[in-house]
């Protein structure tokens, strides 16, 4: 079954993906209080949830290009004009993504250098201000929401191919885990459980995102190639 054009809905990997975020968020709590009970590793985790989903749709800018081309390039060529002419969907996902970026930029940063509580208001700063009250209080959910629905679907690329998105999150998750290794290095613990924790939810992503490329092929008769 597909819900919107081209992408695929697989209940049971959805139950699977949903299973491994509940227990990689147990394994890490589990960690925490077992090898790192620094109160400020609580504040750290929560910091760092909310940094990768801020980041994601931006990695994925950057990365995504690199990864469609290369998924373009693999498939035969009779089907390369194809997949060129839907680059539209997520380009426009892309492109939407990053105006609402800059209207809230556009407001809120004259807002913050220009505008001054202490002293008198001319008309444009009242604008400013009731622009920012606006923003904060619709375009920064707004935002939120448009970072969650495009790091889930990868910026519409199922569009493309439906086996897009679950390569894109393949790359997705080694890119975060090379930056947490070079940023914070390796968690507290012996070797074993630093390695586990280090490895562990790339490679289980990994190994669902797999899992769902192979049921495209087998259960849905998606290949690349073909």
């Amino acid at each position: 079954m597909q819900e919107g054009e081209g992408r695929i809905v697989d209940r049971a990997v959805d139950r699977v993906q949903l299973a491994r975020t509940v227990l990689g968020a147990a394994a890490t709590i589990a960690l925490i209080l077992a090898y790192n009970v620094d109160p400020n590793r609580w504040e750290d985790a929560a910091y760092g949830g909310a940094a990768q989903l801020i980041l994601a749709p931006f990695v994925l800018i950057i990365a995504a290009p690199l990864v469609i081309l290369g998924f373009i390039y693999y498939a035969p060529p009779h089907l390369r004009p194809h997949l060129r002419s839907r680059l539209r969907a997520p380009l426009k996902a892309v492109g939407w993504y990053v105006l609402t970026l800059v209207v809230i930029g556009g407001v809120l940063v004259p807002t913050a250098l220009t505008v001054n509580a202490d002293d008198g208001k001319s008309w444009w700063e009242y604008v400013l201000a009731v622009a920012s009250l606006i923003v904060i209080v619709w375009g920064l959910p707004f935002f939120f929401m448009a970072s969650l629905y495009s790091a889930r679907s990868a910026f519409n690329s199922a569009q493309v191919h439906p086996m897009l998105p679950p390569v894109l999150t393949l790359t997705l998750v080694w890119v975060f885990a090379a930056f947490s290794v070079i940023g914070d290095g390796m968690p507290g613990g012996p070797l074993v459980v630093q390695v586990c924790s280090t490895l562990g939810g790339p490679l289980s992503v990994t190994a669902v995102s797999l899992w769902e490329l192979r049921r495209m092929k087998t259960r849905f008769g998606v290949t690349l190639r073909a």
